[in-house]
This record gives structure tokens, sequence and C-alpha cells, in this order.
């Protein structure tokens, strides 16, 4: 499964030039397992985290129909305003190694986006990486497009060095990334990964309401964006992992402060109803009845024991509805399995809570803020000057930034 390195985006909304992490070779740190983003209302980091929902749409839905969903309302408005270049996304990955230790080299996919006669479609798309063997060096493009018509190479290495033959193709969609056709082509196995770690992607926006609903009965791998489906992923672990279901259950009821034990019924009409034991009393509740934080609790903490992780996942300020002396420990719990994965997973956190950011390090916490433009820009709490040397003194993270700490660094 590939880890993402680092991201590049332009022009999407207060996003006009954005960069986190690694973007090429030696330039910039690798984005860590943990990410996460603070900052006051306003400052992007919603739309930090619907950049990355919006390129999972493009590949699942198209272009077109990513930049119409409701919340985004059309290109002409996820375009920075005042500025007429394309919307752009680089994307800097690497495939972790294999069993035997081997790495490829990293692979940068770009593509842009732009409008014709009023329709948003594909401009260009580049997949380039450095040839086996190679450490310096332009890199290599294996699939080059310009509104759909260019070339790719199949296969995935380039020993062949120069002269290797290559596919002329062109695409009758300018609304559809050409990963998502070629993505399901076997001998184009670098494009398959992409496509299949881009759809492995899960964003949470958890809704305790939608969670407390008890839908219809049947088993579904993931939870979706809401959690309206808690109760079916419950059902889908029950019967395809039974072995470890009553473990996992187990294991979440000890990390809910107040929570005896969880338990499962089966309805009539064959749904699995969630149990929970409360301490101090004799009849369990149903999750209908669930306050909002043991809900997103039960929720999270599914998330991290899915025995089908997602490679990435994107929360979105985790804070709301939970006690803020539960914030430190979820915000460990999401630290130590990013940690325990060994880059496998990427958890991506937007918070408002200093409380979180207690629990994190300076290399995990990115600072957004708007300029007088009103364009967003990032800074790694890590390269603010002497706020590692504060938190290896004792002080919290969070304290500094409750403190207006990080601000003042910003300005010095």
């Amino acid at each position: 499964m590939p880890q993402l390195l680092g991201i590049h985006i332009e022009n999407f909304r207060s996003l006009a030039d954005v960069t986190l992490g690694q973007v090429a070779h030696g330039e910039g740190e690798p984005l860590p397992p943990l990410m996460c983003f603070i900052g006051p209302n306003g400052s992007g980091k919603s739309t930090l985290l619907d950049a990355f929902g919006f390129l999972g749409d493009c590949l699942a839905q198209g272009v077109e129909a990513a930049c119409d969903q409701p919340q985004r309302g059309g290109f002409a408005r996820l375009r920075t305003q005042g500025r007429t270049a394309p919307i752009r996304f680089s994307l800097y990955f690497q495939q972790l190694p294999s069993r035997r230790g081997r790495s490829a080299s990293p692979i940068t996919y770009t593509f842009e986006i732009g409008e014709e006669h009023g329709v948003p479609i594909v401009l260009s798309e580049r997949l380039r990486q450095r040839r086996k063997g190679m450490k310096v060096g332009k890199p290599y493009s294996f699939l080059r497009l310009d509104r759909g018509k260019g070339d790719v190479w199949a296969g995935d290495t380039f020993e062949d060095e120069e002269g290797a033959a290559s596919d002329r193709i062109e695409l009758s969609d300018l609304s559809r990334l050409a990963i998502t056709t070629l993505g399901q082509l076997t001998e184009h196995p670098r494009i398959v990964a992409l496509r299949q770690y881009i759809e492995s992607w899960y964003l949470s926006y958890f809704v305790p309401d939608a969670a407390r609903q008890l839908p219809v009965a049947g088993a579904q791998k993931h939870l979706d964006r809401t959690g309206a489906n808690l109760g079916n992923v419950v059902q889908y672990l029950q019967r395809n992992h039974p072995d470890k279901f009553q473990i996992l259950l187990k294991r979440i009821a000890q990390r809910i402060p107040g929570i005896q034990k969880i338990e499962h019924d089966i309805s009539a009409d064959k749904r699995l109803l969630l149990k929970f034991n409360e301490r101090g009393y004799t009849d369990p509740f149903f999750q209908n009845s669930m306050s909002d934080g043991t809900l997103k609790m039960f929720a999270y903490l599914l998330l991290l024991e899915d025995p089908e992780p997602h490679s990435f996942i994107g929360i979105e300020e985790p804070e709301n509805g939970l006690y803020h002396k539960l914030l430190s420990r979820l915000a460990r719990e999401f630290r130590d399995h990013a940690a325990k994965s060994q880059r496998q997973i990427q958890l991506l956190i937007t918070t408002h809570s200093p409380y979180f950011v207690d629990a994190l390090s300076p290399n995990q916490v990115w600072l957004l803020e708007k300029d007088d433009n009103g364009f967003t820009q990032t800074k790694r709490t890590a390269d603010m000057p002497q706020i590692k040397e504060l938190t290896a003194e004792g002080i919290p993270l969070g304290s500094l930034w409750y403190s207006n700490h990080f601000e003042e660094r910003l300005k010095s």
C-alpha cells in the first residue's frame, strides 16, 4: 500500500498555493503517520480535508460531478477567487517496502482541472518516477496526457532506459481521469496501485444522530461518512470476522470510560443491535439511546480496529460532543495506532481543541491561517522558533496554542 509523502494544492478555494510534506526528492520532510491541523474558523481546515475528498470524488465520479457536489457548488466556486489558472493537485507517494525490504522510487501524480464551455474537464495528467537505481535526475513520465491525448508506458520498471515502447491513447471523456480507466488494467500495475490507494481513502464527518438510527439489515464493510451504517459495519465484522469480533468489542469497551461491556443482539428482522452496559446500571442501553460522546468514541475506535483498514483516514473536529478530558485519550489512541501501523495508515485530523493537541508532538501539528489576500498559509509547529524546546521542557503543545504562543512565533 502506498504512503503519502506530500501534497501540493493550487487554486482550490483558499488553498491558492499550499505544500504539505515532501513534494520532490530531497525537498521537505515526508508527512508523518498522524497529521493534525489547527487554526481559527475560516482558516482552511475544512477546505484542506475536502481537497482529499474532492480528489477521491474525481476518481470515482468524474471531475464535473465532483465539482458539482452540493458542498462545493461548481468549478467557479472551487477555483480560488481572482485566479484564472487551473486547479492543480500533485501527490508525491511511495509504495511501502515489500517483505524482502525492497522499496520502489517515489512517484509524483499531477493533474489539472480547467473549464471549457462552462464544463469542468481534465486538462492534463502526469505520473513520473525515476528509473531503477537513479538517485538524481529528472523523473521519467510513464503517463503523460494533455486534454486526454498522450502516451502511457506499461510495466512497473524502466530498466530498458531510453527507447521503451509506449502506447498512444486518446480518451473520449475529458471529465474522467485517465487513472480511473487505466487503473483497471493489469499491464499498468503502478496506476492500478494508485487507483486502489485513492479509493481506500476515508473521510469522517461523524453525526451521532445518524449513528443512532437502526438501518435495514445488511452487512457493510466500512463506515460511511456520517456513521449512519454503524450497525451494518458491526454486523459485517460479526459475520466475517467472528473470531475477532468479541475480542474487538471487549477491547473497545475497555477504552470508553463508564462502559463495562458491549454486547450485541439480533432483532426479529435480522438487524444487529449494539448494547452498552454502563457502570451502575443493571440493564443495558441500546445504541439509539447512547450519548453523542460514547457513540463517537465507539465509531473512532471501530475505525482503528478495522481488520481491513483504510490507508488514509481524515477526521473533522473529533472533539464535538466529547468531554474535554476524553480528548487527550482519543488523541493518544490515534497517535499510538498510527505509530503501530508502521506507516500503513495515515491519519489527518482537524481540531479546535487544545486538549487534543496536548497529546501530540510539534512534528505532527500544523497551524493554518489566512494572509491579507484571504489565502491559507500553513506552518508546521516544529518549524516555529523555540516550540520544540518549550515542549521538551514539559509544556504541552495545546497549552502553547491556547496562550497564543504560536501566533507570537509566527510574527517573530
